[in-house]
C-alpha cells in the first residue's frame, strides 16, 4: 500500500494540464518502464505501454485507458503584478479564492488566487459568487518582475499538498484522474507475474478534460478488440445525491448504459462477485462523461467498458479517494485480462437486441 500511496502522491504533486501533460507523463513512463515490454508516445501525447500475450497469433488485444491530464488555468492578461486567468476544464469559481497555485512561467513559482474587495467589484457581484473573470492571481512580485516572469498563455496549476487522512484516505488535487493511472499501474504489476493470452495496451491518455482527443486517436491507432476506460465518479458525501453517488471503500463502480457494452458489464460484474471484490453499479443513462465517449466509436466501433473509482469533492484542490478502491480496481482489471481467451469474443454479442432486429425484418 505504501508504494501505491507514494506513486499517487508523486503524480498529484506534478503538473500535467490538458495538452501539456509532459511532466506527469514522464513520471508514469518511469513507473511503467519495468512493467511493460514497450513504451511509446503518440502524436497527441498519449503514453502507450505494450505487454504481449501468450496466445497464438494473430492475438486479440485489450486497451486499458486512464487519462493523465488534470484541470487548471491559463493566463489571459497581466495587470501590474496580478494575473487574470481562464479555466482549462471544469472548475467551480466558488472554491477558488484563497487557493495556492503554481504559476508555470519562465520558471515555476507560487501564487495565490484572490478575490478583490467587495466594493471594487462590478455592481451586483458584491454579495454573490465572484466569476473567474473577476478573480486574480497574486504573484508576490513587482509589476516589472511579473512582466519578465509571466507571459500570456502560461499555465497555472493547483498547489495543494497531499494529505493522508485516517481510514486509508488520501486528499489532494488531480486525483481525477491520477488515481486511475495508479490503478492501471497496479494491474500491470499483477500481470507481470501472471499468464494472459491477450495483448495488453496500457494507455495514459491526454486532453480528456477538454477534448477527449487522446482517447479518440489511441483507440483508432491501436484498434483494440476491447477497451476499458478507468476514471473516477462521484462518491457519497455532504450534498451528494444518493442515487447518483457511490460509497467509498465499497470497491469500483461498474458503468451501465449506452456507452458500455452490456456483455462486458456482465463479465466484469460476474468476475467481481466470483473473486469477492466489492463493486457497485453506476448508471450512465447517456454519455459516460469519460474517454469511453470517443473510444467506443473509433473506426468500426470498439466494445467498451467503464470502471470508476469513487471520489469526493471532484474538480477541487482537495479531492479524496480511498486507497483500497484503487487497489481493488487494479486487481479486477488484471484478473479480467487473465480470464480472456480465444473464445471470449464469441460470447460478446448484443444477443437479444440482434434477434429482435432480425425477426422484425
Amino acid at each position: 500500500m505504501k508504494e501505491t500511496t507514494d506513486l499517487l502522491k508523486k503524480l498529484i504533486a506534478t503538473a500535467g494540464l490538458p495538452g501539456y501533460e509532459t511532466p506527469v507523463r514522464e513520471i508514469i513512463e518511469k513507473a511503467w518502464g519495468p512493467l511493460v515490454d514497450e513504451l511509446k508516445i503518440n502524436r497527441l501525447g498519449n503514453l502507450y505501454g505494450y505487454v504481449p500475450g501468450t496466445g497464438k497469433e494473430p492475438r486479440s488485444s485489450i486497451l486499458i485507458a486512464a487519462h493523465m491530464d488534470a484541470i487548471g488555468f491559463m493566463v489571459t492578461s497581466i495587470k501590474d503584478s496580478f494575473l487574470h486567468i481562464t479555466q482549462i476544464g471544469g472548475i467551480d469559481p466558488r472554491i477558488l479564492p484563497g487557493q495556492m497555485v503554481t504559476i508555470h512561467g519562465r520558471k515555476d513559482f507560487p501564487g495565490m488566487i484572490i478575490q478583490p474587495p467587495a466594493h471594487t467589484l462590478p455592481e451586483g457581484m458584491q454579495n454573490g459568487v465572484v466569476p473567474l473573470s473577476d478573480l486574480l492571481v497574486e504573484t508576490g512580485l513587482t509589476a516589472a518582475q511579473t512582466s519578465r516572469q509571466v507571459r500570456i498563455g502560461d499555465l497555472i496549476s493547483f498547489a495543494s499538498t497531499p494529505i493522508e487522512i485516517k481510514g486509508d484516505l488520501l486528499a489532494g488535487h488531480s486525483m481525477d484522474n491520477r488515481a486511475s493511472v495508479v490503478a492501471l499501474t497496479e494491474a500491470l504489476k499483477l500481470l507481470k507475474k501472471r499468464h494472459h493470452e491477450w495483448d495488453v495496451w496500457a494507455v495514459a491518455t491526454s486532453q480528456e478534460e477538454v477534448t477527449l482527443g487522446g482517447a479518440a486517436v489511441s483507440s483508432f491507432d491501436l484498434r483494440p478488440t476491447l477497451a476499458v476506460v478507468v476514471d473516477v465518479t462521484y462518491a457519497k458525501g455532504p450534498g451528494a445525491t444518493a442515487h447518483l453517488s457511490y460509497a467509498m471503500d465499497k470497491g469500483p463502480a461498474l458503468g451501465w448504459g449506452p456507452n458500455i457494452h452490456p456483455k462486458l458489464f456482465q463479465a466484469f460484474e460476474d468476475l467481481a462477485e466470483k473473486l469477492e471484490i466489492p463493486n457497485q453499479k453506476e448508471l450512465m443513462s447517456r454519455m459516460s462523461g469519460t474517454d469511453a465517449i470517443t473510444m467506443q466509436v473509433a473506426a468500426e466501433g470498439v466494445p467498451t467498458m467503464v470502471i470508476s473509482i469513487p471520489l469526493r469533492y471532484m474538480h477541487t484542490p482537495y479531492e479524496i479517494v480511498h486507497l483500497k478502491d484503487i487497489t481493488r480496481t487494479g486487481r479486477l482489471l488484471a484478473e479480467f485480462i487473465c480470464e480472456l481467451d480465444d473464445k471470449f469474443m464469441d460470447t460478446l454479442r448484443w444477443d437479444e437486441s440482434e434477434k429482435g432486429v432480425r425477426n422484425s425484418k
